[in-house]
């Protein structure tokens, strides 16, 4: 059993196919066909159940990529070691981050980081949670940015700030006459929200019972128009289609004036969500995790 065969099984877990595998390691398909299933002859057990258009682990398959994916980053905490006292800040970092976070924090994270760190490259992008999730445990990426709660075994979770919600209505909504808007207040409202997947719209749901979808109003649209993303929504609140809530990073991030679109905060009670940095317990460069936190609390 070797280091290299371990990472062979990990890339075909990770991408269910011999072929896009032996590609991302930069080896043929034979090579790396071979590696494995040398490595399934000596533990005398199929790792992987080879189907005609995809490979699946088995029930053993699934504990032996956990443990080699354990394996591979105790080897690159071996090599770390060896570098100790010299730059941990040096060497690509990747980044995922939730669709409702990344295209607002990455513009002013990025450039803090890249100024901060100019030998380590950043490798970013924005996803589901759950995507990111198993990207995370997989070594695909080495920090995520979500929104808690979040549980993952394995998994460093470290709240790093808490951010408000806000109500973005069109600026002739008679709502716009109030300093503040009670939650209660959007009963009535056609509530714009994104669709199902999205963890945000499950924390406004959590906060804002108000905004949860109903039969539409007599005369009006149906209260279940949802948007792919926050952006989506802006547009659809300009439009007429209704009004939204949205963390307050994201209200301000937009081309409109005032003439179209106006902000209001929510009266205390004001609902609202935490982000979070999450990390394996092995990542080996825990200086790296450290100027994470600095520089997103910076911001």
């Amino acid at each position: 059993m070797t280091l290299t065969e371990l990472r062979y099984v990990v890339a075909v877990a990770r991408e269910h196919h011999f072929g896009r595998a032996a590609k991302n390691c930069h080896v043929s398909q034979p090579t790396l066909s071979v590696a494995i299933k040398k490595l399934e002859e000596e533990l005398r057990i199929s790792i992987f159940e080879r189907g005609a258009n995809e490979v699946t682990l088995s029930p053993i398959g699934k504990r032996i990529v956990q443990q080699a994916q354990q394996t591979l980053e105790a080897a690159d905490s071996i090599k770390q070691m060896a570098l100790d006292g010299k730059n941990q800040l040096a060497g690509p970092l990747r980044i995922g981050a939730i669709h409702t976070i990344g295209p607002y924090l990455y513009p002013e994270l990025i450039p803090l980081l890249r100024k901060a760190a100019s030998e380590m490259p950043l490798v970013v992008e924005e996803n589901y949670t759950s995507v990111l999730t198993e990207k995370l445990k997989h070594g695909e990426l080495d920090v995520i940015i979500i929104a808690l709660p979040f549980e993952e075994q394995g998994i460093v979770t470290q709240a790093i700030y808490k951010e408000p919600f806000v109500v973005l209505l069109p600026a002739s909504h008679p709502l716009t006459l109030r300093k503040t808007i009670n939650s209660r207040l959007l009963e009535g409202e056609n509530v714009l929200l994104l669709g199902q997947g999205h963890c945000f719209r499950d924390h406004v749901l959590d906060a804002c019972p108000a905004c949860i979808p109903k039969p539409g109003l007599e005369g009006d649209l149906p209260h279940a128009v949802e948007g792919s993303s926050l952006e989506t929504i802006r547009h659809m609140v300009v439009s007429g289609l209704g009004v939204t809530v949205l963390p307050c990073t994201a209200a301000g991030a937009h081309s409109y004036s005032q003439r179209l679109l106006a902000i209001r905060r929510f009266s205390h009670p004001m609902p609202s969500r935490t982000v979070a940095l999450a990390w394996r317990v092995s990542f080996p460069r825990p200086k790296v995790m450290l100027s994470m936190r600095l520089y997103v609390i910076v911001i």
